[in-house]
């Protein structure tokens, strides 16, 4: 089974995450394509974190319905920080016979050489590179030219979304609409908990 990964805050989920789900799951041949909210970020903070519970919770909400797509637990129910060669790692351990391919946009994958053990990274998954304009998979690719693995990594092409969870946050927090811009039981889920902000965001 070919099962793709996405990592990420997902703070909150949006459209645009759903986006290059589906879209890797068209053009890579992907069998299913997992959701990995971050438990505890290895580098910085997040901004305005609700918790991991509520992060995993959105995800679960944002896949709901879609036999394809999962949102997986891996990274919240692990202690300490969260790094995606662990994360590969335990997928692997999990489900041996399944091929990981860790689906990056463009301006993360080439930061890839910085990550935590980056070239164990791409023993374990191949990386997929969601291109876009001006930096495509072969500038990746040549920016990551010292790394064992990053020739094997192939490139797709992804509609243009302008959106963004700092864009929802503050969205939330001037009390502005986010229907449209996160599925409805997304938006239901932060208008429930009260989540961004100290006024209640709108979904109408």
């Amino acid at each position: 089974m070919k099962v793709g990964v996405v990592g990420g805050a997902f703070n909150p989920p949006h459209i645009g995450h759903l986006c290059l789900a589906q879209e890797a799951l068209a053009r890579l041949g992907l069998d299913r394509v997992l959701l990995v909210p971050v438990g505890a970020p290895p580098h910085r903070e997040l901004e305005s974190d609700p918790g991991a519970a509520h992060r995993l919770r959105m995800v679960q909400l944002a896949v709901g319905g879609d036999a394809q797509l999962e949102a997986s637990a891996v990274e919240v129910e692990r202690p300490g920080r969260s790094y995606t060669v662990d994360t590969l790692k335990a997928l692997h351990e999990t489900h041996p016979s399944q091929e990981l391919t860790l689906i990056l946009g463009a301006d993360q994958a080439r930061r890839l050489g910085s990550w935590h053990e980056p070239e164990q990274v791409l023993s374990a998954a191949t990386l997929a590179v969601a291109e876009r304009a001006g930096l495509d998979r072969d500038a990746v690719v040549d920016e990551l030219r010292d790394l064992r693995g990053a020739e094997r990594s192939v490139g797709f092409e992804l509609p243009r979304l302008d959106v963004s969870s700092s864009l929802i946050r503050e969205r939330i927090a001037d009390g502005l609409p986010i229907r449209y811009l996160v599925p409805d039981a997304v938006g239901d889920h932060i208008v429930a908990e009260g989540l961004y902000a100290t006024s209640t965001p709108s979904t109408a």
